[in-house]
């Protein structure tokens, strides 16, 4: 049997207008520091994003979410926030902030299967 590993997630979500305090959700990050595992997917849906009357364009929204995921991937050309350890990328994507990307507190869990857990997760919470 194998040992449950404590992991922390936090859903990512469009405001696009903040001062309406509306938003949806777009996307999942999801880390666990014993595992040196760190995920961050996204799906955005064209018609619901049309449906918010965002001021921001899609493929901006897209290309900014995309930023977010290559920083969690820890791909160097995103510059030092990419180059810290998974831990500290982790706290900087789920900072608190006031742009049209926001995520919501970060809840732990315990399972003993990661990507399925993260893909039960981004099912319920994303999709």
């Amino acid at each position: 049997m194998q040992e449950d590993k404590l992991y922390h997630y936090a859903v990512i979500r469009l405001v696009p207008r903040i001062e309406r305090e509306e938003f949806f959700n777009v996307g999942l990050i999801f880390f666990c520091k014993r595992e040196r595992y760190i995920r961050f997917e996204y799906h955005l849906c064209p018609e619901k994003f049309r449906l918010m009357h965002s001021e921001a364009a899609y493929e901006d929204v897209i290309e900014n979410l995309e930023t977010h995921k290559q920083i969690a991937l820890g791909n160097l050309k995103c510059g030092p926030i990419a180059q810290l350890d998974i831990p500290e990328r982790f706290r900087w994507l789920t900072a608190t902030r006031s742009s049209i990307l926001q995520t919501s507190p970060t809840h732990p869990g315990k399972t003993a299967d990661l990507d399925a857990t993260f893909n039960r997760l981004f099912e319920e919470l994303v999709k």
